[in-house]
């Protein structure tokens, strides 16, 4: 199979299909096929409605809207993975950056087991992780993570939630603790962007985290900016 290939032809779809659903698609997909992971990152996305929105600083009302929309674009995305690429995909996560206008999709398949190869100062940036996610709720049970590509570092955190979070899933109420956790971590986040650039020895682009309730599960996107200039 010819990967790179495959990656355009799957940035053109997505592509296509959001351009269909909010009326205007991003300005340019990079996608990344590294089983068991497939990563989507969307730059210059928001429609004139959303952009309107955003200008009365009602962010919130994007992201319910974007979230409604998006389980029926997740299945149609899913059936062109399997048929194109001849991957099952049985995890889907996403998220936005709404001031940047951009976003991110990581798709999961079971098929293959991951496979967490080391890279520099990988030890060091779990620790990081664990720090964020004990400024924000508490410590992981799990850290993993693989980079993908020079751009591209998926991280995955098991056992994340809290008491009170899981009652506040129990109760019906997960819409409203994603929409908090959204801002809360990718904050924290980025509060620790420079130790995050020194251990990766790269500009930290994007963060982008999305949420598994019933797993217990995060998956975060980091979008990197490699200093050294050729693995650019």
């Amino acid at each position: 199979m010819d990967i790179k290939k495959k990656e355009k032809e799957l940035g053109s779809f997505i592509g296509r299909v959001l351009r269909g659903a909010f009326g205007k698609g991003p300005g340019a997909v990079f996608a990344t096929i590294s089983p068991p992971y497939i990563t989507v990152y969307m730059k210059d996305f928001m429609s004139q409605i959303e952009d309107r929105l955003l200008d009365t600083e009602q962010s919130k009302y994007v992201e319910k809207i974007r979230d409604m929309l998006m389980p029926a674009l997740i299945e149609e995305i899913k059936v062109y993975i399997q048929m194109d690429i001849g991957v099952t995909i049985d995890e889907f996560y996403y998220d936005w950056n709404l001031e940047s206008h951009s976003g991110m999709f990581v798709c999961i398949s079971t098929e293959a087991a991951p496979e967490y190869s080391p890279y520099q100062n990988q030890e060091a940036v779990h620790k990081e992780v664990i720090q964020v996610s004990l400024e924000a709720e508490k410590a992981p049970g799990e850290v993993h993570s693989s980079l993908l590509n020079p751009r591209t570092l998926v991280i995955i955190r098991n056992e994340i939630l809290v008491a009170v979070e899981k009652e506040l899933i129990r109760q019906g109420y997960p819409e409203v603790l994603t929409l908090a956790k959204r801002d809360l971590e990718k904050r924290l986040f980025m509060e620790h962007r420079p130790q995050f650039e020194r251990y990766l020895d790269a500009e930290l682009e994007n963060v982008f985290a999305s949420w598994d309730f019933e797993q217990d599960k995060s998956v975060c996107l980091f979008i990197l900016k490699p200093n050294n200039s050729r693995q650019q």
